[in-house]
């Protein structure tokens, strides 16, 4: 088990601090969504992925929906009131959210200080009973409800936007 970071001690410090419960389950290393698929099986609950986007005014957006939803970024663009969405740099995600590509997490708000990104969690997360996310690193996986996650990002001052994200269809 690699060591816990001292943000990750932090993070994990306000989520008992606030009286939250989850379940932290170390695993080997995923990098994405189709390499958490193995860990994913052995966890009850809903699995995410992150998208961290930057749209054409220069505004960044983390997105966190189902592990399987192929999202419309351009509907989506257009429901947030935000210009043509494209991936952010890994530069800017470990400058904003302190985490690499593949750790990427709603949790990650804890590092986001200044408030440069926007979280957007799909409403079928917010209201799941459990959800799974990274604590900070790809080596862990952080089960705890939707409400809970929803509750601690606001602590955080980063109460998420909570809507349908338009998915494309399947081909």
């Amino acid at each position: 088990m690699p060591a816990m970071s001292t943000i990750e001690k932090q993070l994990l410090a306000q989520l008992n601090g606030a009286a939250i419960s989850y379940k932290l389950y170390e695993h080997d290393a995923v990098h994405t969504v189709l390499e958490s698929n193995q860990v994913n099986a052995d966890l009850a609950g809903a699995h995410t992925k992150n998208l961290f986007l930057i749209d054409t005014y220069k505004s960044y957006y983390l997105v966190t929906v189902l592990a399987d939803k192929r999202v419309d970024l351009g509907r989506l663009a257009n429901i947030l009131g935000a210009g043509r969405f494209s991936f952010g740099s890994a530069e800017d995600m470990q400058q904003y959210l302190g985490v690499t590509p593949g750790s990427v997490t709603p949790l990650a708000a804890i590092n986001d200080n200044a408030h440069k990104v926007s979280i957007v969690v799909d409403e079928i997360l917010a209201a799941s009973p459990i959800v799974n996310v990274h604590p900070l690193r790809n080596t862990a996986t952080l089960s705890l409800s939707g409400l809970n996650l929803v509750q601690i990002l606001a602590k955080w001052r980063h109460a998420p936007t909570i809507l349908s994200i338009p998915s494309k269809p399947i081909l």
